[in-house]
């Protein structure tokens, strides 16, 4: 999933000077079943972020942001202040592991990691380890609709999980205009559908979760300023909604900030 912290997607475009240009990049993506996504955000308030984090999943909670990042001997569980962006309460994960996708569920923090096909499940106020699980493929992001997990492993699927068993019940494949969409990395559900990151672009779409259809296309691009990044700042990624107030949260690897954002349509 992530290479290299420094191998940021470099969103640069080219402007041409004619209409025609313009058209037929248009009709080009039309072309191939994909519509332009559409930059329809607005910020409404800006939080300090640890820029030390490499974020893969994020959650809120009472008041609290919960935060996987990443990187082999980086890699942790974090209970973070929302407003001041200061860490709470953290555990380590051991330097094999690589700290990806995260989820609570009845009362219990569900933590991926990327290749090694295992999952850390913890208790919710103390940060103990509970236990464990496995999984055949790569642990990309991971939300949850109450009852399920909602699993992606950067390819096109997203698949359903029952956390005590860990059985997979069912498997979507994302597909916008015909096409799948693949790399879908970190989740979250919002009022019943799913969000998600698009790993090395500025997107995050929304997605059906019976049909797997992607039901609007957002970019976000320009959301983090040129002054606030440094060389090693990387992709955007993280997603957290509080259903209590309808805030909805987002951020990036190594991002110095995390913003709470509205949404278009």
């Amino acid at each position: 999933m992530v290479m290299n912290p420094s191998d940021s997607r470099n969103s640069n475009r080219r402007h041409g000077s004619c209409l025609a240009c313009l058209f037929g990049f248009l009709m080009l993506l039309t072309a191939c079943g994909k519509a332009p996504p559409t930059r329809d955000y607005t910020v409404v308030a800006t939080y300090p972020h640890d820029r030390g984090a490499f974020t893969e999943g994020l959650l809120f909670h009472d008041g609290y942001l919960y935060e996987s990042t990443g990187l082999n001997g980086r890699s942790s569980l974090r209970k973070v202040e929302l407003k001041t962006g200061v860490v709470k309460q953290e555990v380590e994960i051991p330097f094999q592991f690589f700290g990806e996708g995260l989820t609570l569920v009845d009362g219990k923090l569900y933590q991926l990691t990327w290749q090694n096909h295992t999952g850390f499940i913890y208790d919710l106020n103390t940060f103990k380890k509970e236990g464990q699980f496995t999984y055949p493929f790569e642990g990309w992001g991971m939300t949850t609709d109450g009852k399920l997990l909602i699993v992606s492993d950067g390819t096109d699927q997203i698949r359903f999980i029952e956390p005590n068993t860990f059985a997979v019940e069912r498997t979507i494949n994302v597909v916008e205009n015909g096409w799948p969409v693949s790399n879908l990395n970190e989740l979250e559900y919002v009022k019943g559908q799913i969000y998600a990151n698009v790993w090395q672009t500025d997107r995050i779409v929304r997605i059906d979760p019976a049909t797997g259809a992607v039901l609007h296309d957002y970019d976000m691009s320009g959301l983090l300023s040129p002054q606030d990044r440094e060389p090693g700042t990387d992709v955007f990624n993280g997603i957290a909604y509080d259903p209590a107030g309808g805030h909805l949260y987002v951020t990036g690897k190594f991002w110095p900030k995390l913003f709470e954002i509205k949404l278009g349509l």
